[in-house]
């Protein structure tokens, strides 16, 4: 930067980065080919912008060229009593552009179509002009009209030299040669082809022309720079030729009136008063390698015809170093663009010392500052300062970190799309400038933090500041790159001055005063500041304040830039440290320096062990120096005042101009969100900033000094003055201007949709342009809390024409403008001094808590909360006016909002505690009333009357339960309940009658309904029962009842109804009634089941018939009601039927037998009076009724005992192993009990079940018909051979059929059977039920052997079932009972097995033959013995019969001589017995 003093700094337009453009394509006649043929024919492409001021009020219409985007033109349409442009228009050519374009206004335009006039020349020569419409009217085109441009080559006119320069003015269209000619063309004026369309300006007149052509090379030299200027009508042509020859052209009659010789040509604005034309003209002196202007003037005289003489020069200006980006020359003033400074010289001042010379500091240097960037150690001081500063609380250091750099970051000014977006794509992700547009500020927030955790380790400070510092260099460079100044922007009628950049639009504003003590000179400014301090002796007091000045300055240096950062950061989000505790800190490390010992660990890994002990042996000899000079400082300031009181006094007149000023006047006209206000917004933050660090320095020179008040002779009383006076001040001061900056930085917060209201709302129906954009720049970083407050910001008259302005505003109307939005942010609109802060503070919270800026209005209590615990002044605290009370009401609202918006755990919990104890204080306050009266939009308390406070806790209550917030509306219920009873406790002494409008126990019960709800929704159920038996109001209690047990069974914790935990006193027949309502209401297939739940309940309460009674009910719905789609399904409903009735049984058990029964229809669901009810005529089925066809005999029965139970248990039980066992049953147990699913069940190898079902249901002769069919089926699973049949129950002996099994097939016994297909399996079946049951029917075995016999004639009987024949207690020869030896020697006869039967016949035969001598006596006895003799007699003939026929002839042989060997042996002791048996008769 030069050496002039700081005038003023740059002022940024919010939301001018963030354009998007609207691509149109511009027809051409020409192809590419011409293009590329002549593509040096006229100045090749620059980065070049300017901004063409049109009409009134003012449009300011600003274009771009870019070096990079050479075949675009962009467009911005601005007014400065609008909102910036969302929406630019982007002409793209075929060819690159030269660095030229005009705008104006289309004087000859008829229609209000298109308004404006373009005129643009490619590098081929190709002249445009358009007719250019209001840009927003182009957003659904893609290609430009042709009926709206006008095309021309220039190269088509005799012409061939290059172009070198080009202006135009309205109608003309002027191009500079390299031959030195002028050429003008009438471009939208005359037809091309039309006499007069094109004329050329040259010196060779007359017959010169003749040969003018050879020599014109040396006359004149080629065109280096051109401009237009109208001078009372006059429109001049101002000509610079590359050697130095100016001459100057009327455009009307297309003469010279003007040669002289000068270098760069810059016209300026026509001074009428003193006639003169400026002029700039730059000389470069190659010699030298310095580039200078000089400034002069031409003088001109109107008559019949204009004269110009050139007058002296005025001055010269001297560059060493750095580009002229544009020079700019008005009426009086000289504005000089260079890439670091702009600087302003005025052309006509007569003091040479003060204000002929000013810079302007460029947003660069902001940018820098913001982030660290500006000197080298900058980070460094961050990292010493924080270490210094929280050496206990290391943990939390990187997260504040990072919210230092996240609010500097993302300030409006600082944050940019284009630059953030290039320097996230450095770390590999690739979001495109409309995403990081399009992301609110939290989400922008997760993106960079999650960039930064990925470089670093978020648990060490050092490296994520080392994350920190790359990011930031990287931004800044990237910023630097994308917003590279283009042009200037510059209203002479109102003296505004901006600055186009390459991406973004900025104004200038003047310093403040206090800034032009701390930017600037001060023994330059010393005298200009004396008439605005208010000093008892200006000279002394000045001298005094200034070397003040000079202190703080050394000690800022000291500590860096770090120091600020972090105590602004304390105060302005939730501290990891309180501010109180950062200053003594600050204050210890300006005496003792870093603490660095504790991290040169930490610091030499990253940075190198030699550069750690360099950095720490800087620090000891820089703390050294400090310590030393500022000391020498402080004795010279006490020197030159004599005593400490005068300067303490000079000191408290400088805080005096630190305080944000007041408007005197009444403030009642309001502002609207325009560009003017938002850079208001803008200018007000960077005086706010610079107020708030300058006041930070006097406080830190305070506590330094009263911390080495001994070695500066300074008395108690002074140090007293300090503490108690001065340090307040500045501290209330330092809240002022937090505030200020605080709202005119922080960015707001997007709405949240929480409900369909508010999600209807978002699309906008029927709503205005003018919602919909405040809507969509919320949440935004250029749309901070202060644009929000804008339309509600009164402004003093005198700053109203400003305000309502459609021009920009000049660098000296945006400072005084922006003092008006300070006072009214600090002093409101009456500008009267309020003791404390809190009553504007709330208004403020108000204001934007309308807005859904929750976290905010949080942060501002949270300062001004602050700052009243530093006054430590009670009353201030909590006054009578209310203002405490409606603090905390708004605070309580935004922390209640906060809570509903997304956040989850532990921190939503601690918002909603925050919140419940915010009311509660708000209502306890003094002129608590008072203050929620003036709030009754919200709370309703527009005449409460005694009742308020009861009142006001129902409507935190009703807010708390409409965001579903239990907890907090559970503790506002039980304090409104205390109210009642408080105002009934007062109902004597109140002398308006009836306080409440309705019955008390009506209020108590809706009051302890809400309790119950409240409660029931945070699962506390035993304070949900309490509040059920507590409700006075019977039919609200009744109704709590019902949603209790509704809300239990549906939350699957039924059992706490039926474990006794809660005893229902009195509720008993409410809640069984309940109950059974539920469950007959409910769907039978309900989880958790309402009959389950009634027979645990009954249970619990030893009623067991009446919980049987429940269950059976539950079984029988199941039967009836539930329709399951599949087999897995119908197994599920069967085993819950089986589960049902097995407790219904079991139930019944537990009664006495004289009462083990239930009545299965239960009329209204009563309760019984008695455990044990009165005796009951019982109607029971006769169960000789029941036969093999007919199980239930009577359809309509009354009550049904154990036993009933249990025959419907094995029916539910066959069922349910039929379904395991996929086998298809048409037995539903409502019809008649048929043999069919007995067939079934054996059919499945349910053997079991099938037997307990014949056992149950068939008595007499009928079940021992069945035992033999179900046995006939077994035995022909047995046989291997059989025939494929189906049984069907009909008699074995009738049909013949036989029954087989798969191999496949499965089979389930009991609860589940695994599959069986070997034969063993069937003839361990059949021995194991056989010997089981054959007691109950001795045929049995007959039946088996004669069926298998049957099936297989050849087959062999198995052992045990022949020994089942052979078996005899005490009998002789074949006889006994059924199934007998003789049975079974049949059964070989009748099927052909003659050798089994003659060797049984024999094995009798033997064995009688061989007795005992004990039995011999009893063998002889009459008809002692028997054979089967005629089944003897048809083995003979059978056998006799085999061998006639020719079979078998010598086994029958053998058979017949081993049967006549027997039976001759028998028959002889037959007939020996026989005697001896009639001998022992007679």
């Amino acid at each position: 930067m030069t050496n002039q003093s700081l005038g003023g700094m740059e002022v940024p337009v919010v939301g001018s980065d963030a354009v998007k453009w609207i691509e149109i394509s511009v027809p051409s006649a020409w192809t590419t080919a011409d293009s590329a043929a002549a593509h040096h024919y006229a100045p090749l492409t620059e980065d070049v912008a300017s901004c063409h001021i049109i009409g009134d009020p003012p449009t300011y219409l600003i274009w771009r060229i870019h070096k990079k985007l050479p075949h675009a033109l962009e467009l911005l349409e601005v007014s400065a009593c609008k909102e910036f442009p969302r929406i630019g228009l982007r002409l793209m050519f075929h060819d690159a552009l030269c660095p030229f374009t005009f705008i104006c206004k289309d004087e000859n335009q008829v229609t209000t179509g298109s308004p404006y006039l373009l005129y643009a020349v490619t590098v081929s020569g190709i002249a445009y002009l358009f007719k250019l419409r209001n840009l927003h009217a182009y957003a659904s085109c893609s290609l430009f009209p042709r009926s709206e441009l006008i095309e021309f080559n220039i190269r088509t006119h005799q012409q061939s030299e290059t172009i070198t320069a080009i202006t135009a003015i309205m109608g003309c269209l002027v191009i500079g040669r390299s031959d030195g000619s002028v050429g003008c063309f009438q471009l939208g004026i005359l037809d091309q082809s039309a006499a007069g369309f094109m004329h050329e300006l040259r010196d060779d007149v007359g017959i010169g022309r003749l040969w003018g052509l050879m020599a014109r090379g040396r006359t004149v030299g080629a065109v280096l720079d051109l401009a237009v200027l109208e001078v009372h009508g006059n429109k001049l042509i101002f000509v610079l030729h590359v050697d130095g020859n100016l001459r100057v052209w009327d455009l009307l009659s297309y003469t010279r009136i003007l040669r002289t010789t000068i270098s760069k040509l810059c016209v300026g604005e026509v001074n009428n008063d003193k006639s003169l034309i400026p002029l700039a003209i730059l000389y470069r002196s190659l010699e030298v390698q310095m580039a200078m202007i000089s400034i002069c003037s031409l003088q001109f005289c109107l008559g019949d015809k204009i004269t110009l003489s050139l007058e002296p020069f005025i001055k010269t200006i001297p560059f060493e170093e750095g580009r002229i980006v544009d020079l700019i020359i008005t009426s009086n003033k000289v504005w000089i663009l260079k890439d670091d400074v702009l600087t302003l010289y005025n052309l006509f001042h007569t003091d040479d010392k003060l204000g002929e010379t000013h810079s302007y500091g460029l947003q660069e240097s902001f940018v820098a500052d913001e982030l660290f960037q500006g000197h080298e150690h900058s980070l460094d001081d961050v990292i010493w300062a924080n270490h210094s500063l929280f050496p206990s609380v290391k943990d939390q250091i990187a997260p504040f970190f990072s919210s230092i750099f996240l609010r500097r970051l993302l300030r409006p000014g600082v944050q940019q799309s284009v630059a953030l977006s290039a320097t996230i794509n450095d770390y590999n992700k690739l979001p495109s400038d409309v995403v990081l547009q399009s992301l609110t500020v939290d989400s922008l927030k997760g993106e960079i933090i999650s960039l930064i955790e990925s470089e670093g380790i978020t648990e060490n400070p050092i490296s994520v500041v080392h994350s920190w510092r790359k990011f930031c260099n990287r931004y800044f460079h990237y910023w630097c790159e994308y917003n590279k100044p283009y042009g200037l922007l510059v209203d002479s009628s109102t003296g505004t001055v901006g600055l186009i950049r390459r991406n973004s639009i900025s104004l200038f504003r003047h310093l403040e005063d206090i800034e032009l003590l701390i930017y600037g000179c001060f023994d330059e400014y010393g005298d200009s500041v004396s008439s605005w301090l208010d000093l008892p002796d200006n000279d002394l007091d000045r001298e005094i304040i200034f070397e003040v000045l000079r202190c703080v300055s050394k000690i800022n240096q000291q500590l860096g830039k770090a120091a600020a950062s972090v105590f602004y950061e304390s105060l302005a989000s939730a501290p990891i440290i309180s501010s109180e505790v950062i200053v003594p800190c600050l204050l210890k490390i300006l005496e003792t320096g870093y603490s660095s010992s504790i991290e040169a660990v930490n610091i030499s890994s990253l940075v190198g062990a030699d550069t750690a002990f360099e950095k720490e042996l800087a620090d000891h000899k820089r703390q050294r120096e400090f310590s030393v000079d500022v000391l020498l400082m402080i004795h010279a300031v006490y020197n030159k005042a004599t005593t400490w009181d005068r300067v303490l006094n000079a000191i408290e007149n400088y805080l005096k101009f630190l305080v944000p000023r007041k408007s005197l006047e009444r403030l009642d006209s309001s502002a609207d969100f325009s560009m003017n206000t938002s850079i208001l917004v803008q200018a007000a933050s960077q005086v706010a900033k610079m107020m708030f660090e300058s006041a930070f320095g006097i406080l830190l020179l305070l506590g330094y000094l009263v911390n080495i008040s001994g070695q500066v002779l300074m008395a108690h009383e002074d140090i007293s003055k300090i503490q108690l006076e001065l340090i307040p001040m500045v501290q209330e001061i330092l809240t002022e201007w937090l505030v200020i900056h605080f709202l005119g930085t922080t960015p707001s917060e997007s709405q949240a949709l929480q409900d369909f209201s508010s999600q209807l709302s978002s699309l906008h129906i029927d709503s205005n342009n003018d919602n919909i954009s405040w809507n969509e720049k919320l949440g935004t970083c250029n749309f901070t809390l202060a644009c929000i407050l804008l339309p509600d910001i009164k402004c003093s008259s005198d700053y109203r024409d400003y305000l309502s302005s459609r021009s920009f505003p000049s660098p000296n109307n945006i400072i005084s403008a922006l003092r008006n939005i300070s006072s009214w942010i600090i002093w409101g609109k009456t500008g009267e001094e309020s003791s404390s802060f809190f009553s504007r503070s709330t208004e403020i919270a108000l204001i934007l808590l309308r807005h859904g800026q929750y976290e905010a209005v949080e942060n501002l209590f949270a300062i001004v909360d602050g700052h009243s615990c530093k006054e430590r002044i009670p009353q201030s605290v909590q006054g009578s006016d209310g203002i405490w009370c409606m603090h905390h009401h708004l605070l309580g609202c935004c922390l209640l909002a906060q809570a509903q918006c997304g956040l989850q755990g532990t921190s939503k919990e601690r918002k909603v505690r925050e919140a419940v104890r915010c009311f509660f204080r708000a209502s306890s306050g003094q002129g608590a009333l008072q203050a929620l009266q003036s709030l009754s939009f919200q709370t309703g308390l527009s005449n409460p009357g005694h009742i308020w406070k009861l009142l006001y806790y129902q409507w935190a209550m009703q807010i708390f339960e409409q965001y579903n917030m239990s907890e907090g509306a559970c503790q506002f219920a039980l304090a409104a309940l205390e109210q009642v009873d408080e105002v009934l406790g007062l109902k004597d002494e109140i002398c308006d009658g009836d306080p409440f409008n309705e019955p008390a126990t009506t209020i108590r019960g809706r009051l302890w309904a809400n309790v119950f709800k409240f409660t029931l929704d945070l699962h506390r159920y035993y304070d949900a029962y309490c509040a059920i038996i507590s409700n006075p109001d019977e039919d609200s209690k009744y109704i709590c009842l019902r949603r209790f047990i509704i809300v239990l069974c549906e939350q699957g914790i039924s059992k706490t109804l039926c474990d006794g935990q809660l005893p229902f006193i009195g509720l008993m027949e409410k809640v069984e009634q309940e109950l059974a309502l539920k469950a007959e209401r409910s769907d039978v297939a309900a989880k958790p089941n309402p009959y389950k739940l009634l027979y645990s309940f009954e249970m619990h309460r030893h009623n067991w018939r009446r919980a049987a009674s429940y269950m059976y009910r539950y079984t029988t719905r199941l039967m009836n009601e539930a329709t399951p789609k599949d087999d897995q399904q119908l197994s599920i409903v069967l085993h819950e039927r089986l589960n049902g009735l097995s407790a219904v049984i079991n139930a019944l058990h537990l009664v006495g037998p004289t009462y083990s029964w239930i009545d299965p229809h239960i009329e209204g669901y009563s309760c019984l009076d008695e455990h044990y009810p009165h005796k009951r005529a019982r109607t029971f089925c006769n169960e000789n009724s029941v036969t093999s066809n007919d199980v239930q005999s009577q359809k309509v029965q009354y009550n049904i005992d154990i036993e009933k139970l249990e025959n419907e248990f094995v029916l539910t039980l066959a069922q349910y192993l039929l379904s395991c066992a996929n086998a298809k049953s048409t037995f539903t147990g409502n019809q008649k009990l048929s043999s069919d699913i007995v067939d079934l069940l054996i059919q499945t190898n349910l053997y079991d079940i099938a037997f307990t079902i014949l056992l149950r249901f068939w008595k007499g002769s009928g079940l021992k018909s069945e035992l033999e069919r179900i046995f006939v089926a077994i035995a022909l699973k047995c046989c291997p051979n059989g025939v494929v049949s189906t049984f069907n129950g009909k008699s074995f002996r009738m049909q013949g059929l036989v029954l087989t099994s798969s191999a496949n097939e499965t089979f389930i016994q009991g609860a589940s059977l695994s599959q069986q297909s070997s034969g063993n399996f069937q003839w361990e079946q059949l021995k194991i039920y056989l010997e089981k049951y054959k007691k109950l029917h001795t045929r049995l075995p007959v039946i088996v052997a004669e069926t298998l016999l049957h099936t297989d004639p050849q087959i062999e009987l198995p052992l045990w079932l022949v020994h089942m024949f052979k078996f005899r207690q005490r009998a002789w020869g074949m006889t006994g009972q059924e199934a007998d030896p003789a049975s079974l020697f049949r059964l070989y006869v009748d099927y052909g097995r003659y050798a089994e039967a003659t060797n049984l016949l024999i094995e009798y035969i033997e064995e009688f033959a061989s007795l005992r001598p004990a039995d011999i006596v009893n063998r002889k006895k009459m008809s002692a013995i028997w054979f089967p003799y005629t089944s003897i007699e048809r083995l003979w003939c059978q056998i006799e019969e085999l061998r006639s026929s020719g079979h078998m002839i010598e086994q029958c042989d053998k058979l017949k001589k081993l049967l006549h060997g027997a039976l001759l042996n028998h028959l002889k002791l037959v007939q020996v017995d026989s005697h001896d048996a009639l001998s022992s008769v007679f």
